[in-house]
């Protein structure tokens, strides 16, 4: 069976509140998660299986929440006013699928 691949660009990677690229990237594949900037320099990476991700319920549809290495991201997965926020919401569930398949678990509702 193969790995669960996800790829999203033009993400917003916030830390702490402190925006740390607008337009960055998050790649999974190989079993690695990895956030990048816009150049493509590594904010940082964890194998999948060690990163803990979910949705925030006070928060927009494209937003998702990761934990990779102990540091907390909140991750924006489309442009705000724009058609990609539309697909923003898809593309974090998407993002949540292939994290929780990748722990053995089934997406909770």
């Amino acid at each position: 069976m193969a790995e669960p691949e996800f790829s999203a660009t033009g993400v917003r990677i916030e830390r702490s509140r402190r925006s740390l690229t607008r337009a960055g990237q998050v790649k999974i594949h190989n079993g690695r998660l990895e956030l990048l900037t816009s150049y493509g320099r590594e904010i940082d990476s964890a194998p999948v299986d060690s990163v803990q991700a979910s949705k925030p319920w006070f928060s927009a549809g494209d937003r998702a929440r990761a934990t990779v290495n102990g540091n907390r991201y909140t991750l924006t997965l489309g442009a705000p006013g724009t058609a990609a926020e539309n697909g923003g919401a898809a593309a974090v569930n998407r993002f949540l699928e292939v994290v929780r398949s990748a722990h053995g678990s089934t997406p909770k509702h």
